[in-house]
């Protein structure tokens, strides 16, 4: 089970930490990915880790804005976000990845949590 938290109402150019929690033994077998859905949008890759946080991947849109990381020995999932923008402004959702490497696609994951919400305001 996967727990995302941190989401919330924050200016342009403000910052937000997301977490996400996982329950269970493996999950640092897996590799972990970052999506994000805005209100009529379809769902999009937000970022993606390796199952030793040693490599990331970014969607362009977020490059050089946000970081992923993990700490295995905490179950948990973090995505720094700064500089935000307006267009930020989506629920964001966590998700296990179904093999070692990480995906850019939603069907690479066969896991989800709930989803944050984070609206940014110009």
């Amino acid at each position: 089970q996967l727990q995302a938290s941190g989401g919330g109402l924050v200016q342009d150019g403000g910052s937000l930490r997301l977490s996400c929690a996982a329950s269970g033994r493996t999950f640092s077998m897996s590799a972990m990915g970052w999506f994000r859905q805005a209100p009529g949008k379809e769902r999009e890759f937000v970022a993606a880790i390796t199952r030793a946080g040693v490599s990331t991947y970014y969607a362009d849109s977020v490059k050089g804005r946000f970081t992923v990381s993990r700490d295995n020995a905490k179950n948990t999932l973090y995505l720094q976000t700064n500089s935000l923008k307006p267009e930020d402004t989506a629920v964001y959702y966590c998700a296990r990845s179904v093999g070692y490497s990480p995906s850019i696609s939603r069907e690479g994951y066969d896991m989800w949590g709930q989803g944050t919400e984070v609206t940014v305001s110009s």
